[in-house]
């Protein structure tokens, strides 16, 4: 099995590479990097939150005399309710335990109880559990199994897409990146800069590597136009309404990532799916009461269906805008 970029040259694999990135390999790897996105999901935000609150709010807006004196005047002095509101942040920040993504080791969030070895293995802990904690008995979420087993799934169906290649471990890089970016928005409307920018990056890399499904040029337009449909939408949409940009940065660097990855071909396509589901689910949520209509809806996890399916289909998306045509009046 030949390992070949968009240039088209091959370079045969050895055996072990062949067996690595098979389906079945890549479906179990899969298991356990779904593992590692749900604690993705869960703290990353959270070290976003802290920080924000570290230095935006209490270093910054709540205890910076300049920046206060800048608004309001010369003269003017900070009320000292907003000093002692700075100190209660960084005496709340200083008594938390320091987080990141590797420690502290997973735990409750009921009551803190400590995972063991036996108590994380993907899916399997869940079943075994019954879906609740071992000590406090408090439910665990039917996502964690969820995310484990559709990033197996899409891991495996990557690995078939694309064999034993660089695009499959390309591919599921992305995957990685998708699924936890679509829950973080889901959860927070929120799609961090540390997620986005990397499938910007990898994308351009792979294609001034050659070891991309595209070429540079393509990847290169991609990323420009990915970033710079959406933020002319937004745009149009704030001039047009008199209302804030509709489109958040973090929607437009997923984008922007997106067409990196697959060729600027491709972003028709994704745009065009994740609005229609996107407009779909937001209606039925808005007609059924369960979303109200002037809160956000976040784009992100429609961006990132969209973009899966295109990863795995790619030259359906880069045909999709043309089937389309005839029914939008073209």
């Amino acid at each position: 099995m030949p390992l070949a970029g968009a240039s088209g040259a091959a370079v045969p694999a050895a055996d072990w590479v062949v067996l690595l990135l098979s389906p079945w390999a890549l479906a179990l790897f899969g298991l356990c990097v779904g593992s590692f996105l749900n604690v993705v999901v869960h703290r990353l935000p959270m070290m976003y939150m802290r920080g924000w609150w570290a230095f935006d709010i209490a270093e910054f807006a709540l205890s910076d005399k300049r920046s206060w004196r800048s608004a309001f005047g010369a003269r003017a002095e900070p009320p000292r309710e907003l000093a002692a509101a700075a100190s209660a942040v960084h005496r709340q920040i200083e008594a938390s335990t320091p987080l990141s993504l590797a420690r502290p080791r997973s735990r409750c969030p009921h009551c803190g109880h400590t995972l063991r070895a036996s108590e994380n293995i993907p899916i399997l802990s869940w079943l075994a559990l019954r879906g609740r904690c071992s000590a406090c008995k408090a439910p665990i979420g039917l996502r964690y199994p969820l995310v484990e087993g559709a990033t197996a799934l899409l891991f495996a169906l990557v690995a078939l897409v694309h064999g034993a290649s660089w695009q499959t471990l390309i591919g599921c890089i992305a995957v990685a990146l998708l699924v936890a970016m679509a829950l973080i928005d889901l959860d927070y409307t929120l799609l961090p800069d540390s997620l986005t920018i990397p499938l910007v990056v990898i994308g351009l890399i792979a294609a001034a590597a050659g070891v991309s499904i595209v070429p540079w040029r393509d990847a290169a337009i991609g990323a420009l136009a990915g970033y710079g449909v959406l933020w002319a939408l937004g745009a149009t949409w704030a001039v047009l309404f008199r209302k804030p940009n509709a489109m958040a940065e973090g929607d437009m660097k997923m984008l922007a990532g997106l067409g990196a990855l697959l060729g600027w071909q491709a972003l028709p396509g994704i745009l065009l799916v994740s609005a229609g589901v996107g407009s779909v689910i937001g209606i039925g949520l808005i007609a059924f009461r369960q979303h109200r209509r002037e809160t956000p809806i976040p784009f992100g996890p429609y961006l990132a269906l969209a973009g899966l399916a295109a990863l795995l289909m790619r030259e359906r998306f880069v045909t999709l805008a043309e089937d389309m045509l005839p029914f939008l009046g073209g």
